[in-house]
């Protein structure tokens, strides 16, 4: 490709917008760089592309041409034929909005966004399913569905650049040939930060193999190449429409699975070739860390299974639950991320070893959102960083606030919107309370064991009025 006419593809197989918010099948195609690439992202009305018809014999042949040519890449013979068609923006409209309502009903979308909001991660009542349909509407260039076992593209996609597509999604088909993926991502299911490394495997392997594909002809493969930083693939993001709208979450939580997908999928491959994905497969990745960090995978470290625990009867019949799972090491990163810079939220969170978070709306006032969350680190001196950090975090969450408590494990205050907020660290654990109460707080700590909660000191009483986010955003820099 020239420079004018550099294109990354950015293709999704079940993808989940991390950890929470489910996709579908699809494929995300990003025509950000150069100029040439401009009259390209432009997607000409429906139906004019001479070739959008699924009898088109030159498609077909392309398709099965490419697929072969992906199957030699990755060792994964052609079992079976493949199904294939072209269509419109309104059919992929329609296949968006069938898939959401089948992938997600509209209760687990609607809790798993009020989650995120409480997390900081999405503005209050953004609309996540309207969102994300207009997104995926506009940016789709081609899928594989593997309920169907049938490759769609799209109609307005220009024949040189067709193969992109096909490359990426084919080896999607060729995996589900083997591996039976759509049942293989499912079965990490409920756990979305396990399903989202899963769901990392399959883009960052399906990347691989379209990089593979295109260096083909220079006689390259990826493994002769330096460690490569996938970010050199991709233009300006603000360049398309609806990702320069996206809030910050939403940008990385799409880039992850084929961006730090395609880092593990590197290291696998340097490994063991192509027959290295075989055992991944067999024994897949637990969660985002072992994405993110390959050898914890080859080591196979796994993180303890952490319960937020909360006593019977808590936090009372006035509130529903909306949810209760896992936010990962590259979760938790997001989320400092928010209110911190990139490299503290990532130093910070590589000492994570497990985590659960419960979420909670008050039935009378739906507006309010009461959030646990509890975590494990592979040291007390992690976690006593995890409190630094977090602690800074919050007073940025919370600009005008009330402090109760401000100790050296311990964080408690009222925000001027009356969210009450209850941090805190012991050995190698913390658990946070937003939107809940002493009393909750209490019974909660006394359940877990832990001694009884810091005491204000006159310093910390000190500090106990009414503070402008001016002065917090400096004492918490």
């Amino acid at each position: 490709m020239s420079q004018n006419e550099s294109v990354i593809l950015i293709l999704m197989h079940a993808n989940r917008i991390f950890p929470h918010f489910c996709f579908f099948t699809a494929a995300l195609f990003l025509l950000l760089a150069g100029p040439g690439s401009r009259a390209q992202q432009a997607s000409p009305a429906p139906g004019n592309n001479p070739a959008a018809t699924s009898a088109d014999p030159e498609f077909l042949a392309t398709a099965d041409e490419v697929m072969n040519e992906m199957a030699e890449i990755t060792g994964w013979k052609v079992k079976t034929p493949l199904k294939k068609s072209i269509r419109t923006r309104a059919e992929i409209h329609a296949y968006i909005l069938s898939e959401m309502d089948d992938e997600k009903d509209a209760q687990e979308r609607y809790a798993s966004a009020r989650s995120a909001e409480a997390f900081g991660l999405l503005p209050k009542n953004f609309d996540l399913d309207h969102f994300l349909v207009d997104l995926l509407t506009e940016q789709i260039a081609g899928l594989y569905d593997p309920k169907k076992h049938e490759f769609y593209i799209a109609d307005w996609i220009q024949p040189d650049e067709q193969r992109m597509v096909m490359s990426h999604e084919l080896t999607h088909a060729l995996q589900d040939q083997y591996f039976h993926i759509d049942a293989w991502a499912r079965a990490a299911k409920p756990n979305d930060d396990a399903e989202l490394a899963r769901e990392s495997v399959l883009e960052g392997s399906a990347m691989a193999g379209m990089l593979e594909y295109e260096m083909r002809d220079k006689g390259l493969k990826l493994t002769d190449l330096p460690d490569i930083d996938p970010s050199i693939f991709v233009g300006d993001l603000n360049d398309t429409p609806m990702l320069k709208k996206a809030p910050q979450f939403i940008k990385d939580s799409l880039m992850f699975p084929y961006f730090d997908g395609l880092r593990f999928s590197m290291s696998i491959l340097r490994g063991g070739g192509w027959s290295g994905f075989a055992p991944v497969f067999d024994r897949p990745p637990s969660g985002t860390q072992q994405i993110m960090h390959p050898l914890l995978y080859r080591e196979n470290k796994q993180p303890m299974a952490v319960k937020v625990d909360l006593p019977e009867g808590v936090p009372g019949d006035g509130w529903t639950k909306l949810e209760e799972n896992v936010m990962g090491e590259f979760g938790w990163k997001e989320v400092l991320k928010q209110f911190l810079d990139e490299e503290r939220a990532k130093k910070v969170m590589t000492g994570w070893d497990g985590d659960d978070y419960a979420t909670y709306e008050q039935k009378d006032n739906k507006q309010n959102l009461m959030l646990f969350t509890r975590l494990h680190f592979d040291s007390a001196e992690l976690a006593s960083g995890f409190f630094a950090a977090y602690r800074d975090a919050l007073k940025r969450k919370y600009p005008e606030r009330t402090i109760r408590v401000d100790a050296a494990n311990g964080l408690e205050f009222k925000s001027s919107s009356s969210v009450n907020v209850f941090f805190r660290c012991q050995a190698d654990q913390c658990i946070t309370l937003e939107g809940g109460d002493a009393v909750i707080w209490e019974k909660w700590t006394k359940k877990l064991g832990w001694p009884a909660n810091a005491t204000p000191t006159p310093a910390n009483t000190a500090n106990s009025g009414p503070i402008r986010k001016q002065s917090v955003l400096a004492s918490a820099a």
